[in-house]
C-alpha cells in the first residue's frame, strides 16, 4: 500500500497521523495497527509507518497477512460482536477488548461514535504498556476524530489506494509486450 501522504490534510488529520507514528514507534512489540470507523471502514493505518520502521521484511512478523485492511475487519468485526454482548447483557457500552493468543495479541479499543482503534502486538508485548498507550492515543484522538475528519482521512487513503493501481497498471503495461 502506497503511504498516504499527509501534504494538504488538515492539522487534525496530521496530529492524528503523528499519533499513530508515536504510538508505533514509541511501543514495543506493536506488530499492526488500524482506526476504523463506526461502518467497518479503514480511516489510518500503521503500514507506511511500519514500512518505513522496518528495512526489509520482519521474519518474526505474524499476524494479518496483507495488511492493516486486514486487521481493520478482524477489529470492526470484533468491536460488532462485542457491542452485541454489551447490549445482550445490558452492561453499558464497551471499553476494550483483548484476545490474547499463543503467538501474539489483539487489543480493541472504542475512540468515539463506534470508531475503534485496533493493536496487533507480538507475542512478547507487554500487555499493560501497549492497553496504556492505546489509552493515550484514544484520550488524544477521541475528541477530534469528527465525522468530517473522518471523511477526510477515508478520502485521503482512497486517494493513496487509487495512485497505488494506477502506479501497478502503468508499471504492468510498460512491462508488456505490445
Amino acid at each position: 500500500m502506497t503511504a498516504p501522504s499527509t501534504f494538504g490534510l488538515s492539522s487534525e488529520a496530521r496530529n492524528l497521523h503523528w499519533l499513530l507514528t508515536n504510538l508505533v514507534e514509541e511501543v514495543p512489540g506493536i506488530l499492526s495497527v488500524a482506526v476504523v470507523s463506526s461502518d467497518g471502514l479503514l480511516l489510518l493505518s500503521s503500514d507506511e509507518t511500519l514500512a518505513r520502521a522496518r528495512s526489509g521484511p520482519d521474519p518474526h512478523r505474524r499476524g494479518p497477512r496483507s495488511s492493516s485492511a486486514d486487521l481493520a475487519t478482524v477489529v470492526s468485526g470484533i468491536g460488532s460482536l462485542t457491542v452485541g454482548a454489551s447490549k445482550l447483557m445490558d452492561y453499558g457500552p464497551v471499553k476494550h477488548t483483548m484476545v490474547a493468543m499463543d503467538e501474539g495479541s489483539l487489543f480493541v479499543m472504542s475512540i468515539s461514535d463506534g470508531s475503534l482503534l485496533g493493536v496487533h502486538g507480538s507475542a512478547d508485548c507487554d500487555m499493560s504498556v501497549v492497553a496504556y498507550h492505546m489509552a493515550l492515543f484514544v484520550g488524544r484522538a477521541g475528541h477530534v476524530l469528527t465525522p468530517e475528519l473522518r471523511s477526510e482521512l477515508r478520502k485521503n487513503l482512497e486517494s493513496a489506494e487509487g495512485t497505488e493501481g494506477a502506479a501497478s497498471a502503468e508499471h504492468e503495461s510498460a512491462g508488456s509486450p505490445r
